[in-house]
Parts: C-alpha cells; structure tokens; sequence
C-alpha cells in the first residue's frame, strides 16, 4: 500500500457505538446557563412588578426573549408556543392568582386575520408574480448593459435596483431573486461575488424602510398603534401611517447605504482568496477546485466478480472512503442518474460500472482495497455525464426552508431531489465527504456543493427550500414572459388602491394577488407556495402578545422605570436610544418580535416624556431593520456561503454600516416629523 493510500485510510471512520442521550444533547451549555439566568431575571422582575398581571406577562416576554435570542426552537414554534400558553392563562387563572386569562380568547387569533398579516401574504404573492415573467432576467441583462464591468457602476446598479424592488415585497425575497442575477452578473462581468452580494444585501435590508409595505415590521406597524390606542385616552390617541410616509427616510437609508459601498467598498468588502480570479474557470471542476478546495474529479469504476465490495451498500462505503457516488448501470439496464435512481441502500452487484466523484488519492484507495477497475476516462456515462447533462452546482439554503434542521440523509437528498451532496460550506469553512456532511443538519446560509443533473437543478430553482446559485448551465426557462403586461397591470391596480382609496391596506394588496391568479400569472398552487408561512405563523402569533404586554399594563410599567433614568434627557436621546434598543433587540431576535415587544414601550415612554408616540413607534419600526453586524439577518444569512463571508466580514462592514443607518434615520425623522 502507498504512502499517500496509507494517509488516507488513517482518515476513515469507524462507527461509533451510540450513546444514552444526556441533556446536553438537547440543549448546549451555553443554552442551559442562559436558560438559568433568564429565569433569575424573571423571578426578580415579578418581585419588583406592582401587579400579578404584570408579573406573568414579564415573565412570559423574559421566556420569548430567551427562546429567540437562543434558538432553543424554531421562532415560529417559539411564537405559537408563546400564543397558546397566553390562551391557557384563561384555564389556569384561579392558580395564577388572575381574575381572568391575560388574553381574551375570543381575540387569540385576530392575527391570522389582521390587516399585517394578510398584507405580508398577498405581498408575498405579488412578488412572485412579478417573477414569473422573467422580470429579474430582464433586469440582469439591463444592468450589464448599461453598468458594464466596472464594480463602481455596477454596485449603485445592483444596489438601488434590489432597493426600489424589496420597497414593494419581502427584502429577503428580493435577495433570493437577485442572488442568480449576481451570480450571472459576477461570471459575465469578472467581478467577484463577495464584492456585490453584501452591497446587495444590505441594499435590500434598507430597501425595506421606503414604503410601510417593504417589511414585516412597518406592516405590523399601524395594527400595534390601533392596539396601543385601546389602552390611551382619545386626545392621545395616534394616526396611522400612509404607504409612503416614511419613503424620504427609506430613500436616505438607500443612498446611505449605496454610497458607504461605492466610497468605503474598497476597504470594507472583503477580497476572499477564493474568489481571486477575475473570471470562473471555463472547466467546472477547477472552478470549485479554487473556490472551495475541492480537488475531486469524476471517474468511472468497475466492479468485477469476485470483489469484496459486492453485496455492500453505498452507504457502506461513501463516507468512509470519502467517495461519492453519482451514478451507476448493471447490465443492459439504463444508466441510474438523477431523481429516484440513487438510494444509500442500493447493493454493489457484479459487473456494475460506477460514477464516481472524490478526490484522486481517495478514489484510488477506494479501488485498490476492493481490487476494481479503474477506467481512464469515460465510456459507460460519456452521455450521460457529459458538461451539456450534468454537472456540479451550488444551491444555498435560505431562511424559510422546510430542510432546515434536517440533514441531507433525513430527506434523502440524493433519491428525492437528484442532488448528490459532495461538500457544505458554512461560515467560511469547507465540509467534504468524510466530514459526515450528510449527518449535519442544514442552516439557513449553507451552499450545497452538489453533482446533478442540469434537468434536476432546473427543478430545485423552482422548490422554494433552496436557491440555486448556479446559473450558468444548460436550462430550459419556466418563466410566463407573455404575462408581464398582467403583471404590471394587476401590480399597478394594487399601488393605485394604497395610494388614492381609503380601502384597508391588505384588501388592495390582495386585490392585486388575486388578479395575477386570475389571468394566469400565477397558478393558485404557486401563490400558495409564494407565501412563507414560516413568516405568517410568527407574525400572527406574536400579536397577542403584543396585546397583552399593552393591555395589562406591562409597557407602561417598563416605560416608567426606563424614565427614571433618562427621563431629564433631550427627547432626541431618548429617541435615539429606544433605536438602539430597538437595534439591539433584531440581532438577536427576529424583527418581528423586535416590534411587537417594543412599541408599546415606545408608546409610553413617549407619552411620559411629551413627544409623539406614533414618531417613537416608527423609530422601533425603523430600526429593527438595523441588522447589519452579524449574520442574524434572513438577508445576510442568505448572502453568507455563496460571497463566502465570514462573521468577521459583516462586523467590519456591518459596524459602520449600523451606525450610519442610526444617525441617518435619527437626522431623515428629525426633518420629515
């Protein structure tokens, strides 16, 4: 056996034999301490609190604090769980000391119907409607057009383009349409992608701040003030806010952030060695080879009588020898490639030929511990693999997967999807065969490093748990560009209703939706698959809590003790530090929950100091959208594996992206109110 044989084999697993579970490996330390100390800070507070009502609710926003801030579940199975223990407040009162629950639940579920709510579905729907039609691909090629291949004419291109769109839908649904779009913008023009995907991303976030449709947090916005005012007196009570009321503070945001790239992008944006290649190599293989350090390439193997192999099973064999295996033929039988061919549990046989990807040390250790043969170059697949058919590729998970927390080997990625996972890359580290990368469980932000066919990859750029990065490939287009003028007209009817109609909100939006249904934009099942429901479920279930933490009197409360200390500042310090809080609050929890908790904090510590509680509720609104330093974010988690970022890269850029977001916010809101 050779040296370099030996080496490997030193690398091989051995099954480990399984342990009893412990605690640990279902909460991690750091999870535990946290867990013990949010519960001192919530048995404090209920001894400090003037009211048992107030105690309870303290303690609840205290637990769904602790549930976001450390993702012990899921923030939409935090949110609901969060919803139904304040619908069991009714049941237990009498024990807990209350007279009655701390939310009636005859209104528990007004979320799921409120004016937010259904605005963020039919948003969702229009954004995909607009899609469709192939208008990202039009606007791809009309940014090359006119931007060039000059990275400061081509980022205030990307950028304020990604910003006018993710103004009218979901910022991190702006990305995902505009993360193909750079990728084909970066191999066309030379451009690296780390040095356009962050600008983009940030650009979408901001994006978000132009219209009060623009994201979840100030479509929530005028639903929390129609709650707070329950609990004011009339002459307090506050004014919603207008579609565009906020666009001169959202557009200064925009150009902030534009110009912060064009002017400090040299230095801020981050020059990966991985990416130091003016262009993609023409080869696909030396492509990954110098972007991730995949030294794979794709054989061919025979299995002849008599090996010790047969009667094994690939799953056997693949991690432990670090191959992967894509795809296979016995006989006269066709060649077994793509979805539903490849199983872990399929048996080597006599005679049957292999494909196979790995790395030229492994892959001979492989055949010389089996005694295979080795072909030198391909026969058996030489169609079926061939550079027009099947490929490598890239594919992100982003936020709102339903893979999420499961593993390539839990949803069968090869069978199902025809995606043959080769290699993850997360947090700009590189996982290859042999990692046990098949056992890891998926999160939002990872690329995929798989072998596929191109018709496979075509439908896993039409499945909403992933993103395919990967755009230069042979594909046939989907797309309905004959419905561009329904579109238009039914996204034009729907802007019309908002601005010059005194219609609710989501019966504009939805008039909008349902008419890209109706004249075939979209088919119903695509609108349905449009909308996170993720996103919906959180939104929805956080409202009662919102209502809860106003009506029992638990934001007034919080407001009188943050008054006593900065109750002798300036308004505008005040101001500017329920924006940090705010800030603080989305980096480590969702936006949404930032909101909802928030303002009615905001409200009231407003009302206590004289100024006006609608402008402080639109500072949190506002500000939620600050998440910029680490990858918390939908948006910079998406955008984090294909720029091959790493935490370090969004606190350089982010820090001083941040900052300028609050002075500049806190400036556009002291001239416009």
């Amino acid at each position: 056996m050779s040296a370099s044989s030996e080496s490997v084999a030193e690398q091989t697993a051995d099954t480990v034999n399984p342990k009893k579970p412990t605690i640990f490996d279902y909460f991690s330390f750091k999870q535990l301490v946290a867990g013990g100390l949010f519960a001192l800070i919530a048995a404090y507070l209920a001894m400090i609190v003037p009211s048992v009502e107030i105690a309870w609710v303290t303690g609840i926003l205290v637990l769904t604090i602790y549930l976001f801030a450390f993702e012990i579940v899921e923030v939409d199975v935090a949110a609901v769980t969060i919803m139904v223990l304040l619908g069991l407040s009714a049941l237990f009162a009498p024990w807990m000391g209350l007279e009655q629950g701390l939310v009636d639940n005859q209104r528990l579920f007004d979320g799921f119907s409120s004016n937010a709510v259904m605005s963020i579905i039919a948003v969702m729907i229009i954004g995909s409607g607009l899609d469709k039609t192939g208008l990202m691909s039009k606007v791809a090629s009309f940014i090359l057009k006119i931007g060039g291949s000059t990275e400061k004419r081509i980022i205030p291109i990307i950028s304020g383009t990604v910003g006018i769109i993710s103004s009218f839908m979901q910022n991190v649904g702006a990305a995902a349409l505009f993360l193909p779009v750079v990728s084909r913008i970066s191999a066309r023009s030379g451009i690296p992608m780390s040095r356009l995907l962050m600008p983009m991303g940030f650009t979408a976030i901001l994006g978000g701040t132009v219209t009060m449709v623009g994201s979840s947090p100030l479509i929530l916005l005028n639903d929390l003030i129609l709650t707070s005012n329950q609990a004011l007196p009339a002459d307090q009570q506050m004014q919603g806010f207008g579609l565009f009321d906020v666009t001169p503070i959202g557009l200064a945001l925009v150009a902030t952030g534009i110009l912060y790239f064009v002017i400090a992008g040299k230095w801020v944006l981050p020059a990966n060695k991985t990416e130091d290649s003016v262009t993609k190599p023409t080869d696909p293989m030396e492509y990954f080879r110098e972007v991730y350090n995949l030294d794979y390439a794709l054989y061919e193997i025979v299995v002849p009588d008599g090996s010790k192999l047969i009667g094994q099973k690939l799953d056997d064999v693949e991690t432990k020898y670090r191959i992967r295996i894509i795809a296979f033929k016995v006989g006269s039988d066709s060649s077994a490639i793509g979805p539903g061919a490849l199983a872990r549990d399929t048996e080597f046989q006599p005679g049957m030929v292999l494909g196979v990807v790995a790395a030229p040390g492994h892959l001979d250790y492989f055949v010389e511990k089996y005694d295979l043969i080795k072909r030198d170059s391909l026969r058996t697949f030489v169609d079926d693999l061939s550079p027009s058919k099947a490929g490598i590729a890239e594919v992100v998970i982003p936020p709102g997967s339903k893979l999420i927390g499961k593993s390539a080997r839990d949803v069968w990625l090869r069978k199902r999807y025809g995606l043959a996972l080769i290699a993850l890359h997360r947090n700009g580290e590189t996982f290859r065969e042999g990692d046990d990368i098949r056992n890891m469980k998926f999160q939002a932000g990872d690329t995929l490093i798989v072998h596929t066919t191109w018709l496979a990859l075509d439908r896993a750029s039409h499945d909403r748990d992933f993103v395919v990065v990967t755009t230069e490939y042979p594909h046939e287009e989907k797309l309905r560009p004959e419905k561009l003028k329904w579109a238009g007209l039914f996204f034009a009817i729907a802007l019309s209703l908002v601005l010059f109609t005194d219609l609710r909100l989501s019966v504009a939006l939805l008039t909008g939706a349902i008419g890209m249904v109706l004249s075939g934009v979209l088919r119903m099942e695509e609108a349905y698959e449009a909308v996170s429901w993720k996103t919906v479920f959180l939104l929805a279930s956080l409202i009662p809590l919102g209502l809860a933490v106003e009506t029992s009197g638990t934001a007034k409360w919080i407001a009188e003790q943050v008054l006593t200390v900065v109750g002798d500042a300036p308004v505008w310090v005040i101001q500017a530090s329920v924006a940090v809080l705010a800030t603080f609050f989305t980096l480590v929890m969702s936006n949404v929950g930032a909101t909802v908790l928030l303002v009615p904090l905001a409200v009231n510590i407003a009302i206590g100091v004289g100024a006006n509680p609608a402008v402080f509720a639109l500072t949190v609104a506002i500000a939620t959208s600050n998440s910029f330093i680490i990858p918390t974010h939908q948006v910079n988690a998406l955008i984090m594996g294909p720029g091959g970022y790493r935490v370090a890269d969004f606190m350089k850029a982010g820090g001083i992206m941040t900052v300028l977001f609050l002075v500049v916010m806190m400036l556009a809101m002291s001239l416009v109110f």
